[in-house]
C-alpha cells in the first residue's frame, strides 16, 4: 500500500530572496537536522541570463532505526538524490528527491514548492508532498514503513524551524534584505553571438536542466488550500500526519463531491472518530453525506420548526458556555415525559428535534470559536434526571432513544465535549445498561455522573462551570429560560388515524435505502426474503428544498410515478428461489437479513419463478 503526505502551506513572512538564502546555509551540511550528514552536488547548471539556476544533489541520511533492521538491511545510511530549479524571474523553488539506495524494494518520492503568497509578495508559500512505496524489505515491511513515516513527519515539522533559524541568523547579521534578480543588460555584440547557431554541447534555457527524471511537481497556492496558520488559529494543534489526512480528505471531497462541501471542521470531526484512519473516515463521511442529502439535513434549521406542544415540553435548551467555552446544553430529562411527547407529536418530529439541536450545535462552536479566538469544535450537555423513573424505560421510548443515539453517533462524531449528568437517581443504571453499548468508547469516556447532590462543591459543576452560569434549579444563582417540560394531557395525543400515518411514515423509512450514484458508476445492492412474491424497486432522484414537507407517498402513488418520465438508469438483477433444504446458512442469519421491503410483497400478487436475469430500463 502507498502511503502519501500532504502538508498545507506553511508561510514564512518573508520576501522570497531572504528565504532562499536561508535555505542554500542547509548545504553541504545541516547541524539542526542531525540525520542530514551532509551533501556533495553531482550537477549544476545555470541559463545564459542567469534566472535559472539547476542543482543536483546527493545527500546522505543517517538511518534511524532498530539495529538489528539496519543489520538485516546492511547499511548504516541511506542516499537520496535532490533535483532543485531554482527561477529568480519567477520567484519559485522547485524540489524533486527520490531514493537512491534499496530503490528496486521501496520507492520514496517527493516533491517541494518555494512560491510567492499570492496575495503578498513580500511573503513566502511552502508546500510539500510525499509517498512511500514499500515493495519487499526482508520481512519487515510493516515496521520500516511506521519507522519512515514517524522520521518523516518529524524533520517535516524540523525543516520549517531550521529555515527560520537561519532567517533570524541573517537578520542579526545584518541582511534583512536581498534585491531581486533583474536581467543583466545585453550588449550588441552578446545579442549577434546569441542569435547565431547554438552549439550542440551548450545550455538549454527553455526548460528543467540536468540528468533526466520526472518534473518536479508544480503546486500552486490557491483559496483551496489550507495554511499552517488557519489550522492552528482555527482547527487547533494537529501533527503532521493528521494535517495530511485532513488536506487528503479534503481534496477527495473536492473532487468527488457534486454537493456543498463539508466545513474543515467537520472533516475533522470524521478523521478524530477514526482515530485518523483515512479510509474509515472517507466511508464514515461519505455515508454521513448521502444520509445528509437524503434528509436534506443541510436546509433542517431554515425549514424544521419545532410544534408549539413541543417547544412547551420538550425540556432541553442552550444555556451559555461551559468553563472551557464549549456552548453549554442543558436536558432536564427526569422532568420530560418522554412517552407523552412520543404519542403527541410522534418519533419522526422528536428525532428531526434532536438533529436541529446537533445543528444548531455545530453552529454555535463556530461562534464561540470567533468570540473567544481559540478553536472550539464541540460543546458540553449537562443532563438533570431528578424525576426519572420507570416511566422514562417504556419500551417503544428507549427504543426510540437508542435509534436517536445512532443516527448521532454516525452523522455528528466528536461534537460533544463533555456530558454532565446530575442526580442520577437509582433507576438510572438500569437505563446505562440499556443504552451504553450502543455508545461509542471515545464518547462514553466523556461521561461524568454524578448521584445526589454530589455535583454540589469541588470536583462537581464548579470544575466545569462558571459559578455565574450554573442553573438556579441545581442550586446555582443563574435563572435559566430551559422549559420545565411535564406530563403531557392525554388529550393532545395523536389520534389513531394520525398514529397510523406516522407508523407508515416510519416503516417507509426503514424500508427504502438511498444511495448516491454517479454518472457512469455502478451500485450493487442485494435483498433476502422469506416468501416469493412481486416487489417494487423506486428509483427516486431527491427533490429540492422547496418540496422538504411533501407527504410520504403510498404505494398507489409508487406505482404511477414508475410511468411517469424522469431519469434512467440500466438496472441488472437477479433472483433465485431457494428451498429451505437447499439453504445451507443459517435460518436466523436469513431473516435478519430482511427488512420492512419484504412487507410490501403481502399487497402484490404471489408468483414462483425460475433464476433469472435480465437487463431493462428503470427509474
Amino acid at each position: 500500500m502507498v502511503q502519501k503526505y500532504q502538508s498545507p502551506v506553511r508561510i514564512y513572512k518573508y520576501p522570497f530572496e531572504l528565504v532562499m538564502a536561508a535555505y542554500e546555509k542547509r548545504f553541504p551540511t545541516c547541524p539542526q537536522i542531525p540525520v542530514f550528514l551532509g551533501s556533495e552536488v553531482l550537477r549544476e547548471s545555470r541559463s545564459a541570463d542567469g534566472a535559472v539556476h539547476v542543482v543536483e544533489r546527493s545527500c546522505r541520511l543517517r538511518v534511524e532505526a532498530p539495529r538489528l533492521l539496519r543489520k538485516i538491511a546492511g547499511v548504516e545510511h541511506v542516499v537520496f538524490v535532490q533535483r532543485n530549479v531554482l527561477n529568480w524571474r519567477e520567484r519559485t523553488l522547485l524540489i524533486e528527491a527520490h531514493n537512491e539506495t534499496f530503490a528496486n524494494r521501496v520507492v520514496v518520492n517527493e516533491n517541494c514548492s518555494y512560491t510567492v503568497h499570492p496575495e503578498n509578495e513580500e511573503w513566502t508559500c511552502f508546500e510539500q508532498s510525499a509517498s512511500l512505496d514499500i515493495r519487499s524489505f526482508f520481512g519487515f515491511e510493516s515496521a520500516l514503513e511506521k519507522i519512515a513515516m514517524k522520521q518523516y513527519t518529524a524533520n517535516v515539522k524540523r525543516g520549517k524551524e531550521v529555515i527560520e533559524h537561519y532567517l533570524n541568523e541573517l537578520i542579526s547579521q545584518g541582511t534583512s534584505h536581498i534585491p531581486r534578480w533583474t536581467p543583466a543588460p545585453v550588449r550588441e555584440e552578446d545579442a549577434r553571438s546569441q542569435a547565431g547557431p547554438r552549439d550542440p554541447g551548450s545550455l538549454e534555457v527553455d526548460g528543467p536542466i540536468g540528468a533526466p527524471g520526472p518534473a518536479p511537481e508544480v503546486v500552486v497556492t490557491d483559496g483551496d488550500k489550507l495554511d499552517a496558520d488557519y489550522i492552528e488559529r482555527c482547527l487547533g494543534h494537529l501533527t503532521p500526519m493528521q494535517e495530511s489526512c485532513l488536506i487528503q480528505l479534503r481534496h477527495w471531497l473536492q473532487e468527488t463531491h457534486k454537493g456543498k462541501i463539508p466545513k474543515d471542521e467537520h472533516i475533522l470531526r470524521f478523521l478524530r472518530a477514526r482515530d485518523f484512519h483515512l479510509d474509515k473516515a472517507r466511508e464514515m463521511l461519505r455515508l454521513s453525506l448521502s444520509w445528509r442529502k437524503q434528509h436534506q439535513v443541510d436546509f433542517l434549521l431554515q425549514t424544521w420548526r419545532p410544534p408549539a406542544l413541543l417547544e412547551e415540553f420538550y425540556a432541553g435548551g442552550w444555556h451559555y458556555q461551559d468553563i472551557d467555552g464549549r456552548p453549554l446544553y442543558i436536558l432536564r430529562l427526569g422532568h420530560m415525559d418522554t412517552k407523552g411527547l412520543m404519542k403527541a407529536v410522534g418519533e419522526e418530529a422528536l428525532l428531526k428535534h434532536v438533529l436541529s439541536v446537533n445543528e444548531e450545535g455545530q453552529k454555535r462552536c463556530e461562534g464561540n470559536t470567533k468570540q473567544f479566538g481559540r478553536p472550539i469544535s464541540s460543546w458540553t450537555c449537562l443532563v438533570d434526571l431528578e424525576g426519572l423513573n420507570m416511566r422514562h424505560l417504556w419500551r417503544p421510548g428507549v427504543k426510540a432513544l437508542l435509534r436517536m443515539i445512532e443516527v448521532v453517533e454516525d452523522n455528528y462524531p466528536e461534537t460533544l465535549g463533555r456530558l454532565l449528568i446530575v442526580r442520577a437517581p437509582r433507576v438510572f443504571p438500569v437505563l446505562w445498561t440499556l443504552i451504553s453499548p450502543f455508545i461509542n468508547e471515545n464518547t462514553r469516556q466523556k461521561f461524568l455522573i454524578y448521584s445526589g447532590s454530589n455535583y454540589q462543591g469541588p470536583g462537581g459543576l464548579v470544575d466545569y462551570l462558571d459559578k455565574e452560569v450554573i442553573p438556579d434549579f441545581l442550586g446555582g444563582e443563574c435563572v435559566c429560560n430551559v422549559p420545565e417540560g411535564g406530563l403531557v394531557p392525554k388529550s393532545l395525543y395523536l389520534t389513531e388515524e394520525e398514529q397510523e400515518h406516522t407508523d407508515q411514515l416510519r416503516q417507509w423509512r426503514e424500508t427504502y435505502q438511498s444511495a448516491s450514484v454517479l454518472r457512469g458508476a455502478p451500485h450493487e445492492g442485494s435483498h433476502v426474503t422469506r416468501w416469493p412474491g412481486t416487489y417494487l424497486l423506486q428509483w427516486q432522484m431527491h427533490s429540492p428544498p422547496g418540496n422538504v414537507a411533501c407527504s410520504i407517498l403510498g404505494v398507489e402513488d409508487v406505482l404511477t410515478a414508475l410511468h411517469s418520465p424522469g431519469p434512467k438508469c440500466k438496472l441488472l438483477y437477479y433472483y433465485e428461489v431457494l428451498a429451505s433444504e437447499d439453504f445451507r446458512g443459517s435460518m436466523s442469519s436469513l431473516e435478519s437479513c430482511t427488512s420492512g421491503f419484504s412487507q410490501l410483497s403481502a399487497t402484490t400478487s404471489s408468483s414462483s419463478g425460475q433464476s433469472h436475469s435480465s437487463p431493462l430500463v428503470s427509474r
